[in-house]
């Protein structure tokens, strides 16, 4: 019985274990989605009040000032169709006809096509609405104060991840040499094809009500292995069909005993006693923070990449007008979208940090750059680190 994000704790029971939840809950986008996703190690706890104070005491703590943390499992508002659009009602099923508010709610931009709508009552809710698409996917409206500052965090993290990738590296060198298929072999796989081919990690909750998939969720048939190498081939989030080949004899090596083991599921390991584990995100993350010391996670890898090459795309040019120079920009930014497989919009908003394109426009970026190189780091990674090392602070929480 999958065992439910809130429900989780450390034996401790405190909320600093929370915390470390809290990690794993932003690598699947949000805490609905990790709620019904499988919690290994952890104990939990008898009295419902307790647990779940201390989850949302740790969630809280992540929040910006004035925001609440909410979920949609109590109680919000509702919408019908009308002939002119829609009609909102309140938790107690009373319309809704305070203009303030319903221009808040209209300000969501909420699809008219979206079922099983539920809509925060509480303006400061860091949860604002939430509701099912057309493929019955479910979709998450967020603040934009919380927004701002998960991208904030995230962008602030990149060049101490930068710092600690080297060291990471060389932690999944050691573990794919070692015997058989334990835990750390088949982690320090999943964490070399995170590297190379930048496939989404993945979420039990998109595989079982989208059918898509990321690399933790992966099926033995979304894998062909050939003497050229392997191919990925599934559908991911947001229904965007993936087909990766990668040629790597040491990783090819070990995805063939992957698909020996029995089950439909990719990824396993088997322990000391021969007993087949399945690998989810949680298990990942747990490796990036044992190899770095770090809060680091699989989500890291696609900020880095999508940043790595934006600047070095974006240093080779130069412009003239400023016309001349967004059109370089949108090239550069579509190209990076191709690399991450997403949207444009999502990867200049998501995946490029800011201060890049505020040089390129400024037209300072060709002359904040120099020569260098980094053990560990490719030369362009190299850049990049010298790159934040002038524009941006490391912000990054130790591990326990």
């Amino acid at each position: 019985m999958p065992v439910r994000f809130a429900d989780a704790v450390d034996v401790d029971g405190n909320a600093h274990a929370a915390r470390r939840h809290v990690n794993c809950w932003r690598v699947v986008e949000h805490e609905q989605h990790a709620r019904e996703a499988r919690v290994t190690r952890h104990q939990v706890l008898t009295d419902v009040p307790e647990r779940l104070a201390v989850v949302r005491k740790a969630v809280a703590d992540e929040l910006p000032c004035g925001l609440r943390y909410v979920d949609d499992s109590r109680r919000g508002y509702t919408r019908k169709r009308s002939r002119g659009g829609f009609v909102y009602f309140d938790t107690r099923g009373k319309r809704i006809d305070g203009e303030r508010e319903i221009r808040r709610i209209r300000a969501l931009a909420i699809p008219p096509a979206y079922t099983d709508v539920w809509i925060c009552p509480d303006a400061r809710g860091h949860l604002q609405a939430t509701g099912r698409d057309a493929r019955g996917r479910k979709q998450y409206r967020y603040h934009p104060e919380w927004r701002a500052t998960r991208d904030a965090d995230k962008y602030e993290r990149l060049l101490a991840f930068g710092a600690a990738l080297p060291k990471l590296r060389a932690c999944v060198e050691r573990d794919l040499a070692l015997d058989g298929m334990p835990r750390n072999k088949v982690l320090a796989t999943v964490v070399r094809l995170l590297d190379t081919t930048l496939i989404r990690i993945g979420s039990e909750e998109y595989a079982r009500d989208n059918r898509s998939y990321g690399l933790t969720t992966l099926r033995k048939r979304h894998l062909t292995v050939s003497p050229k190498g392997l191919r990925f081939r599934f559908r991911g989030k947001s229904g965007i069909e993936h087909d990766v080949a990668v040629s790597d004899p040491r990783v090819a090596r070990i995805m063939k005993r992957c698909m020996d083991l029995p089950g439909q599921e990719l990824f396993q390991y088997l322990d000391a006693d021969g007993t087949r584990h399945v690998v989810d995100s949680a298990d990942v993350n747990d490796y990036l923070r044992e190899a770095t010391g770090a809060e680091f996670t699989a989500k890291d890898y696609r900020t880095w990449a999508g940043s790595v090459f934006a600047l070095a795309a974006l240093r080779k040019l130069e412009w003239a007008t400023v016309t001349e120079a967004r059109s370089q920009l949108v090239s550069t930014i579509k190209a990076v979208s191709q690399l991450l497989r997403n949207t444009p919009a999502v990867c200049r908003k998501c995946y490029v940090h800011p201060a890049i394109i505020a040089a390129f426009e400024a037209g300072e970026l060709a002359a904040a750059m120099g020569i260098s190189r980094r053990r560990g780091l490719k030369s362009d990674e190299a850049a990049l680190v010298m790159f934040l090392g002038k524009y941006a602070k490391p912000v990054v929480k130790r591990a326990a």
